[in-house]
Protein backbone atom coordinates (compact mmCIF):
# COMPACT_ATOMS: atom_id res chain seq x y z
CA UNK A 1 0.00 0.00 0.00
CA UNK A 2 2.79 2.44 0.95
CA UNK A 3 4.65 1.58 -2.23
CA UNK A 4 1.52 2.21 -4.35
CA UNK A 5 0.92 5.58 -2.66
CA UNK A 6 4.56 6.57 -3.19
CA UNK A 7 4.33 5.66 -6.86
CA UNK A 8 1.19 7.81 -7.19
CA UNK A 9 2.95 10.78 -5.64
CA UNK A 10 5.86 10.30 -7.98
CA UNK A 11 3.57 10.23 -10.99
CA UNK A 12 1.86 13.45 -9.83
CA UNK A 13 5.19 15.21 -9.30
CA UNK A 14 6.54 14.06 -12.68
CA UNK A 15 3.35 14.99 -14.57
CA UNK A 16 3.05 18.38 -12.89
CA UNK A 17 6.69 19.17 -13.63
CA UNK A 18 6.72 18.05 -17.26
CA UNK A 19 3.17 19.02 -18.29
CA UNK A 20 2.24 22.26 -16.49
CA UNK A 21 -0.25 23.22 -19.22
CA UNK A 22 -2.31 20.12 -18.41
CA UNK A 23 -2.51 20.68 -14.66
CA UNK A 24 -6.26 21.25 -14.76
CA UNK A 25 -6.77 18.00 -16.67
CA UNK A 26 -4.75 16.18 -14.03
CA UNK A 27 -6.91 17.59 -11.24
CA UNK A 28 -10.03 16.52 -13.13
CA UNK A 29 -8.54 13.03 -13.52
CA UNK A 30 -7.72 12.79 -9.83
CA UNK A 31 -11.23 13.83 -8.85
CA UNK A 32 -12.93 11.41 -11.21
CA UNK A 33 -10.63 8.53 -10.25
CA UNK A 34 -10.52 8.97 -6.49
CA UNK A 35 -13.76 10.82 -5.65
CA UNK A 36 -14.63 14.42 -4.89
CA UNK A 37 -12.98 14.46 -1.47
CA UNK A 38 -9.47 15.04 -2.87
CA UNK A 39 -10.27 18.19 -4.83
CA UNK A 40 -12.80 20.83 -3.74
CA UNK A 41 -14.15 23.33 -6.25
CA UNK A 42 -15.88 26.56 -5.33
CA UNK A 43 -19.51 26.79 -6.40
CA UNK A 44 -19.84 28.98 -9.53
CA UNK A 45 -21.39 32.39 -9.03
CA UNK A 46 -23.64 34.40 -11.31
CA UNK A 47 -22.32 37.80 -10.12
CA UNK A 48 -25.85 39.19 -9.83
CA UNK A 49 -26.14 42.88 -8.98
CA UNK A 50 -28.64 44.09 -6.38
CA UNK A 51 -30.96 46.75 -7.83
CA UNK A 52 -33.67 47.55 -5.25
CA UNK A 53 -33.34 47.64 -1.48
CA UNK A 54 -35.55 49.73 0.79
CA UNK A 55 -35.98 49.31 4.57
CA UNK A 56 -38.97 47.15 5.51
CA UNK A 57 -39.87 46.37 1.90
CA UNK A 58 -39.91 43.36 -0.38
CA UNK A 59 -39.89 43.99 -4.13
CA UNK A 60 -41.07 41.42 -6.70
CA UNK A 61 -42.17 40.95 -10.32
CA UNK A 62 -40.06 43.55 -12.16
CA UNK A 63 -41.32 44.77 -15.52
CA UNK A 64 -38.91 46.90 -17.56
CA UNK A 65 -40.46 49.82 -19.45
CA UNK A 66 -40.27 49.84 -23.28
CA UNK A 67 -37.59 52.56 -23.19
CA UNK A 68 -35.62 50.66 -20.51
CA UNK A 69 -35.56 53.55 -18.02
CA UNK A 70 -38.04 52.30 -15.42
CA UNK A 71 -39.19 49.22 -13.54
CA UNK A 72 -42.64 48.38 -12.28
CA UNK A 73 -42.28 46.31 -9.10
CA UNK A 74 -44.82 44.84 -6.70
CA UNK A 75 -43.98 45.98 -3.17
CA UNK A 76 -44.99 44.35 0.10
CA UNK A 77 -44.56 46.64 3.10
CA UNK A 78 -46.15 46.10 6.53
CA UNK A 79 -49.29 44.37 5.19
CA UNK A 80 -49.50 46.93 2.42
CA UNK A 81 -49.35 45.72 -1.19
CA UNK A 82 -48.82 48.17 -4.04
CA UNK A 83 -47.06 48.72 -7.38
CA UNK A 84 -44.12 51.12 -7.46
CA UNK A 85 -42.17 52.71 -10.30
CA UNK A 86 -38.39 52.52 -9.88
CA UNK A 87 -35.33 53.62 -11.85
CA UNK A 88 -33.48 50.78 -13.56
CA UNK A 89 -30.25 52.70 -13.05
CA UNK A 90 -30.15 52.39 -9.27
CA UNK A 91 -33.53 51.03 -8.12
CA UNK A 92 -34.59 54.28 -6.45
CA UNK A 93 -38.37 54.60 -5.93
CA UNK A 94 -40.15 57.34 -7.91
CA UNK A 95 -43.84 56.95 -7.12
CA UNK A 96 -46.67 54.61 -6.21
CA UNK A 97 -48.50 53.57 -9.36
CA UNK A 98 -51.44 51.64 -7.89
CA UNK A 99 -52.63 50.14 -4.61
CA UNK A 100 -55.44 48.19 -6.22
CA UNK A 101 -55.40 44.60 -4.98
CA UNK A 102 -55.79 43.23 -8.54
CA UNK A 103 -52.96 45.37 -9.95
CA UNK A 104 -50.29 43.31 -8.19
CA UNK A 105 -50.57 40.40 -10.62
CA UNK A 106 -52.01 42.17 -13.67
CA UNK A 107 -50.12 45.43 -14.13
CA UNK A 108 -48.40 45.83 -17.48
CA UNK A 109 -46.78 48.58 -19.53
CA UNK A 110 -49.11 50.22 -22.04
CA UNK A 111 -46.82 52.12 -24.36
CA UNK A 112 -43.90 54.12 -22.97
CA UNK A 113 -45.64 56.10 -20.25
CA UNK A 114 -48.87 54.33 -19.28
CA UNK A 115 -49.79 51.11 -17.50
CA UNK A 116 -52.84 48.86 -17.63
CA UNK A 117 -54.22 46.78 -14.75
CA UNK A 118 -57.31 44.95 -13.53
CA UNK A 119 -59.56 46.69 -11.02
CA UNK A 120 -63.04 46.40 -9.51
CA UNK A 121 -63.15 50.11 -8.68
CA UNK A 122 -66.39 50.79 -10.61
CA UNK A 123 -68.43 47.99 -9.07
CA UNK A 124 -67.30 45.33 -11.51
CA UNK A 125 -64.09 43.92 -12.95
CA UNK A 126 -62.49 45.93 -15.73
CA UNK A 127 -59.18 46.70 -17.36
CA UNK A 128 -58.04 50.23 -16.57
CA UNK A 129 -55.20 52.50 -17.69
CA UNK A 130 -53.32 55.38 -16.10
CA UNK A 131 -50.03 57.23 -16.28
CA UNK A 132 -47.07 55.35 -14.81
CA UNK A 133 -46.29 58.54 -12.88
CA UNK A 134 -49.40 57.88 -10.79
CA UNK A 135 -50.89 61.25 -11.75
CA UNK A 136 -53.82 62.16 -13.95
CA UNK A 137 -57.12 60.47 -14.72
CA UNK A 138 -57.70 56.72 -14.60
CA UNK A 139 -59.75 55.44 -17.52
CA UNK A 140 -61.47 52.13 -18.08
CA UNK A 141 -60.38 50.38 -21.26
CA UNK A 142 -62.88 47.54 -21.13
CA UNK A 143 -65.46 46.02 -18.82
CA UNK A 144 -64.73 42.36 -18.07
CA UNK A 145 -66.56 39.43 -16.51
CA UNK A 146 -65.60 36.35 -14.53
CA UNK A 147 -62.44 35.48 -12.66
CA UNK A 148 -59.46 36.89 -14.56
CA UNK A 149 -55.80 37.57 -13.82
CA UNK A 150 -52.56 38.42 -15.68
CA UNK A 151 -54.34 40.69 -18.15
CA UNK A 152 -52.64 42.84 -20.80
CA UNK A 153 -53.60 44.69 -23.97
CA UNK A 154 -52.89 43.26 -27.43
CA UNK A 155 -51.96 45.61 -30.32
CA UNK A 156 -55.48 45.43 -31.79
CA UNK A 157 -57.01 46.57 -28.49
CA UNK A 158 -58.30 43.17 -27.41
CA UNK A 159 -57.37 41.80 -23.99
CA UNK A 160 -55.13 38.81 -23.32
CA UNK A 161 -55.71 37.27 -19.91
CA UNK A 162 -55.84 34.10 -17.83
CA UNK A 163 -59.35 32.95 -16.95
CA UNK A 164 -59.71 30.92 -13.76
CA UNK A 165 -62.40 28.30 -13.37
CA UNK A 166 -62.96 26.14 -10.32
CA UNK A 167 -64.48 25.84 -6.88
CA UNK A 168 -62.42 28.48 -5.10
CA UNK A 169 -64.34 31.55 -3.96
CA UNK A 170 -64.65 34.43 -6.40
CA UNK A 171 -63.13 36.74 -3.79
CA UNK A 172 -59.77 35.11 -4.37
CA UNK A 173 -59.46 36.11 -8.06
CA UNK A 174 -55.91 34.79 -8.04
CA UNK A 175 -54.71 37.72 -5.98
CA UNK A 176 -51.16 37.48 -4.65
CA UNK A 177 -52.52 38.20 -1.17
CA UNK A 178 -53.93 34.66 -1.04
CA UNK A 179 -50.92 32.52 -1.96
CA UNK A 180 -47.17 32.12 -1.96
CA UNK A 181 -46.18 35.30 -3.84
CA UNK A 182 -43.42 33.45 -5.73
CA UNK A 183 -45.91 31.02 -7.31
CA UNK A 184 -48.16 32.89 -9.77
CA UNK A 185 -48.68 29.97 -12.13
CA UNK A 186 -50.55 27.45 -9.96
CA UNK A 187 -53.70 28.37 -8.03
CA UNK A 188 -55.08 25.48 -6.03
CA UNK A 189 -58.74 24.87 -6.83
CA UNK A 190 -58.63 26.64 -10.20
CA UNK A 191 -58.14 25.51 -13.78
CA UNK A 192 -56.50 28.22 -15.90
CA UNK A 193 -57.03 29.12 -19.55
CA UNK A 194 -55.28 31.66 -21.76
CA UNK A 195 -58.05 33.72 -23.35
CA UNK A 196 -58.40 36.63 -25.76
CA UNK A 197 -61.33 38.97 -25.14
CA UNK A 198 -62.32 41.17 -28.08
CA UNK A 199 -63.69 44.71 -27.78
CA UNK A 200 -67.26 43.39 -27.81
CA UNK A 201 -66.52 41.22 -24.77
CA UNK A 202 -66.52 37.94 -26.70
CA UNK A 203 -64.24 35.42 -25.01
CA UNK A 204 -61.95 33.19 -27.11
CA UNK A 205 -60.23 30.34 -25.28
CA UNK A 206 -56.80 29.92 -26.88
CA UNK A 207 -55.32 27.17 -24.69
CA UNK A 208 -55.01 25.83 -21.20
CA UNK A 209 -52.15 27.56 -19.40
CA UNK A 210 -50.95 30.59 -17.53
CA UNK A 211 -48.24 33.31 -17.54
CA UNK A 212 -48.86 34.54 -21.12
CA UNK A 213 -46.39 37.03 -22.60
CA UNK A 214 -46.87 38.93 -25.87
CA UNK A 215 -43.98 39.10 -28.35
CA UNK A 216 -42.60 42.56 -29.22
CA UNK A 217 -44.22 42.43 -32.67
CA UNK A 218 -47.58 41.51 -31.11
CA UNK A 219 -47.94 38.36 -33.21
CA UNK A 220 -47.02 35.58 -30.77
CA UNK A 221 -47.78 34.50 -27.23
CA UNK A 222 -45.46 32.39 -25.11
CA UNK A 223 -47.02 30.78 -22.03
CA UNK A 224 -46.72 27.89 -19.56
CA UNK A 225 -48.93 24.81 -19.62
CA UNK A 226 -49.11 21.87 -17.23
CA UNK A 227 -48.24 18.33 -18.35
CA UNK A 228 -48.66 15.96 -15.41
CA UNK A 229 -46.38 17.18 -12.63
CA UNK A 230 -44.30 19.20 -15.09
CA UNK A 231 -44.94 22.50 -16.83
CA UNK A 232 -43.57 23.38 -20.26
CA UNK A 233 -43.30 26.55 -22.32
CA UNK A 234 -45.44 26.78 -25.45
CA UNK A 235 -45.76 29.39 -28.16
CA UNK A 236 -48.74 30.20 -30.39
CA UNK A 237 -50.10 32.99 -32.55
CA UNK A 238 -52.42 35.50 -30.90
CA UNK A 239 -55.42 33.72 -32.45
CA UNK A 240 -54.38 30.39 -30.89
CA UNK A 241 -53.05 28.83 -34.10
CA UNK A 242 -49.62 27.27 -34.79
CA UNK A 243 -49.09 25.87 -31.29
CA UNK A 244 -45.41 25.06 -30.70
CA UNK A 245 -43.69 23.47 -27.69
CA UNK A 246 -40.42 25.16 -26.66
CA UNK A 247 -39.29 23.20 -23.57
CA UNK A 248 -39.64 19.55 -22.62
CA UNK A 249 -38.13 18.32 -19.36
CA UNK A 250 -39.23 16.87 -16.04
CA UNK A 251 -39.32 20.35 -14.58
CA UNK A 252 -41.52 23.38 -14.08
CA UNK A 253 -40.88 26.09 -16.69
CA UNK A 254 -42.92 29.23 -16.00
CA UNK A 255 -43.00 33.06 -16.06
CA UNK A 256 -41.68 33.61 -19.61
CA UNK A 257 -40.72 37.04 -20.97
CA UNK A 258 -39.42 38.17 -24.38
CA UNK A 259 -36.25 40.01 -25.26
CA UNK A 260 -36.77 43.33 -27.05
CA UNK A 261 -35.74 41.86 -30.41
CA UNK A 262 -38.11 38.90 -30.05
CA UNK A 263 -35.32 36.35 -30.51
CA UNK A 264 -34.99 35.14 -26.91
CA UNK A 265 -37.29 34.07 -24.11
CA UNK A 266 -36.23 34.18 -20.47
CA UNK A 267 -38.13 32.15 -17.88
CA UNK A 268 -38.17 30.66 -14.38
CA UNK A 269 -37.38 26.97 -13.92
CA UNK A 270 -36.41 24.39 -11.31
CA UNK A 271 -34.73 22.19 -13.95
CA UNK A 272 -31.36 22.63 -12.23
CA UNK A 273 -32.60 20.88 -9.07
CA UNK A 274 -35.94 19.16 -9.64
CA UNK A 275 -38.06 17.68 -6.86
CA UNK A 276 -40.80 16.17 -8.98
CA UNK A 277 -42.82 14.95 -5.96
CA UNK A 278 -42.76 18.40 -4.36
CA UNK A 279 -42.79 20.70 -7.41
CA UNK A 280 -42.72 23.98 -5.46
CA UNK A 281 -39.52 23.01 -3.67
CA UNK A 282 -36.02 22.73 -5.09
CA UNK A 283 -33.80 25.38 -6.56
CA UNK A 284 -35.38 28.02 -8.82
CA UNK A 285 -33.27 29.89 -11.35
CA UNK A 286 -33.64 32.12 -14.39
CA UNK A 287 -32.98 30.52 -17.77
CA UNK A 288 -33.02 31.66 -21.40
CA UNK A 289 -33.88 29.88 -24.65
CA UNK A 290 -34.19 31.15 -28.21
CA UNK A 291 -37.57 31.20 -29.94
CA UNK A 292 -36.60 28.09 -31.93
CA UNK A 293 -36.33 26.08 -28.71
CA UNK A 294 -32.52 25.96 -28.87
CA UNK A 295 -29.51 27.39 -26.99
CA UNK A 296 -30.86 26.75 -23.50
CA UNK A 297 -28.78 28.85 -21.09
CA UNK A 298 -28.81 29.08 -17.30
CA UNK A 299 -28.50 32.70 -16.15
CA UNK A 300 -28.57 32.51 -12.34
CA UNK A 301 -26.67 30.22 -9.98
CA UNK A 302 -27.84 30.54 -6.42
CA UNK A 303 -29.56 28.41 -3.80
CA UNK A 304 -32.26 31.06 -3.41
CA UNK A 305 -35.50 31.39 -5.37
CA UNK A 306 -34.83 33.44 -8.52
CA UNK A 307 -37.76 34.18 -10.81
CA UNK A 308 -40.06 36.47 -12.82
CA UNK A 309 -37.40 37.73 -15.26
CA UNK A 310 -37.75 40.82 -17.46
CA UNK A 311 -35.25 41.80 -20.16
CA UNK A 312 -33.98 45.38 -20.25
CA UNK A 313 -32.39 47.32 -23.08
CA UNK A 314 -29.18 47.75 -21.10
CA UNK A 315 -27.93 44.19 -21.58
CA UNK A 316 -29.34 42.90 -18.28
CA UNK A 317 -32.10 40.55 -17.16
CA UNK A 318 -33.98 41.80 -14.09
CA UNK A 319 -35.53 39.29 -11.67
CA UNK A 320 -36.65 38.92 -8.08
CA UNK A 321 -34.78 36.76 -5.58
CA UNK A 322 -34.71 36.03 -1.87
CA UNK A 323 -30.95 35.44 -1.95
CA UNK A 324 -28.84 36.80 0.90
CA UNK A 325 -27.97 40.50 0.85
CA UNK A 326 -24.39 41.12 1.96
CA UNK A 327 -23.26 43.81 4.39
CA UNK A 328 -21.45 45.53 1.51
CA UNK A 329 -24.70 45.70 -0.48
CA UNK A 330 -26.57 47.06 2.53
CA UNK A 331 -23.93 49.74 2.93
CA UNK A 332 -24.06 50.61 -0.77
CA UNK A 333 -27.83 51.14 -0.56
CA UNK A 334 -27.52 52.83 2.84
CA UNK A 335 -29.96 50.43 4.50
CA UNK A 336 -29.65 49.17 8.06
CA UNK A 337 -31.41 46.36 9.85
CA UNK A 338 -33.04 43.25 8.40
CA UNK A 339 -33.25 43.01 4.62
CA UNK A 340 -34.53 39.45 4.31
CA UNK A 341 -37.04 38.52 1.64
CA UNK A 342 -37.33 39.32 -2.06
CA UNK A 343 -35.58 42.14 -3.88
CA UNK A 344 -34.82 42.93 -7.52
CA UNK A 345 -31.46 41.82 -8.96
CA UNK A 346 -29.96 41.76 -12.44
CA UNK A 347 -27.55 39.56 -14.44
CA UNK A 348 -26.08 39.99 -17.94
CA UNK A 349 -28.27 38.89 -20.82
CA UNK A 350 -26.80 35.94 -22.82
CA UNK A 351 -26.09 37.99 -25.94
CA UNK A 352 -24.09 40.45 -23.83
CA UNK A 353 -21.78 37.74 -22.46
Amino acid sequence: MKRTFAMLLGMIAFTTFTLPAQAENLLDWLESAHGPSLIKHEKPKDHAILVTLEPGQQEMYPKVSPDGRYLLVTVSEHRRLYVSRRLTENGDPLNVVSEDIHAADSISWLGKSEVSFLSSRAGGLGLWAKSASGQGVVRRLQRLYGNLTQAQVLPDGSVLAVRLEGKASSGQRGSMAHRDPFVNWDLSGFKSYVVRIDKNGLDHVLSEGTNPAISPDGQWIVFSMAAGRSRHLFMMRVDGSELLQLTDDRSIDVQPAWSADGKWIVFTSNRGDVDIRHPHRGNWDVWAIDREGRNLTRLTLDDARDGAPSVGRDGFVYFHSDRKVSSEERALHQVRGSVSGFHIWKVPFPQAR
